[in-house]
C-alpha cells in the first residue's frame, strides 16, 4: 500500500484564523501549517524558501492545501523549485487576481505577476462566483494555465471562515472512485461531514491527484 501523503497547509496573506477551513482541518487531522515569518508583508522570495524548507522536512509524497495568496505561492514555487517531485497534488482554493489594480499594497509589489506555467503535479482550483478578490473567469483562466481541474463552488465569497463552507461545498471537489481507496486509506462512498472529517478533507485533495491531465 502506498504511504498516506502528508498534508501541508498554505494560508494566504494575514494567515488563516481559527474558524477557517484550513485551521479546522489542522485541528481535526494533524495537517501541518507552513508558518511564514511575516504574514502581513509577504516577501515572495522568503515565502518560496520557506515552502521549500517545509517540503524537505517531510517525507514524500506531500499534498498541498492552499488558500488565497497560498495558491499564488504554489504556482511561483513550482516555477523555480528543484523539489516539485515531492508534491503529489495541490488543492488551490480562491486564488486571488494579484494583477488587478486594486491589489493591496502589502502584496502588490512582490506578487503582482502571476506565474502561468503548467504545474508539474496534479491540481484542482476551487473558485467562487462572487469572490471579491478574483473574477470567476480569471480563476478559470489561471486553472487553465496551471493545467488544473476547475471547480466552481457557487457564491462563496473568498471561501474563508465567513463563507459558510460545509460538507456539500467540499464534496463537489471530486468524484470518489473505488480504485482510489488503496492509495488513500479512505473508503469510497458518501462521507458524512465531508467538510470537516478526515475522509472529506482528503477527498478534495485526492481529487486533485486523480484529475491530472495526460
Amino acid at each position: 500500500m502506498a504511504p498516506t501523503p502528508r498534508v501541508l497547509v498554505l494560508p494566504g496573506w494575514q494567515d488563516s484564523g481559527p474558524d477557517h477551513w484550513q485551521s479546522r482541518w489542522e485541528r481535526a487531522h494533524g495537517f501541518v501549517r507552513v508558518q511564514q515569518d511575516d504574514w502581513m508583508t509577504p516577501r515572495r522570495g522568503d515565502w518560496l524558501a520557506r515552502l521549500d524548507e517545509a517540503l524537505l522536512a517531510e517525507p514524500a509524497p506531500v499534498l498541498l492545501a492552499a488558500h488565497s495568496l497560498g495558491c499564488q505561492l504554489v504556482a511561483a514555487w513550482a516555477a523555480h523549485s528543484r523539489h516539485t517531485a515531492r508534491v503529489a497534488g495541490a488543492l488551490l482554493v480562491a486564488p486571488p487576481d494579484t494583477e488587478r489594480a486594486d491589489t493591496p499594497g502589502a502584496i502588490a509589489g512582490a506578487w503582482r505577476r502571476i506565474e502561468r506555467g503548467r504545474l508539474p503535479f496534479a491540481a484542482t482550483v476551487v473558485a467562487s462566483g462572487d469572490d471579491p478578490y478574483c473574477a470567476i473567469e480569471r480563476a478559470r483562466e489561471m486553472a487553465g494555465h496551471w493545467g488544473a481541474r476547475f471547480v466552481d463552488v457557487g457564491a462563496r465569497g473568498h471561501a474563508h471562515a465567513d463563507s459558510g463552507l460545509g460538507p456539500r461545498a467540499w464534496r463537489c471537489c471530486g468524484r470518489w472512485r473505488s480504485r482510489d481507496a488503496p492509495a488513500t486509506g479512505v473508503r469510497p462512498g458518501r462521507h458524512r461531514g465531508a467538510g470537516t472529517d478526515g475522509a472529506g478533507a482528503r477527498l478534495g485533495l485526492w481529487a486533485a491527484v486523480r484529475a491530472r491531465r495526460g
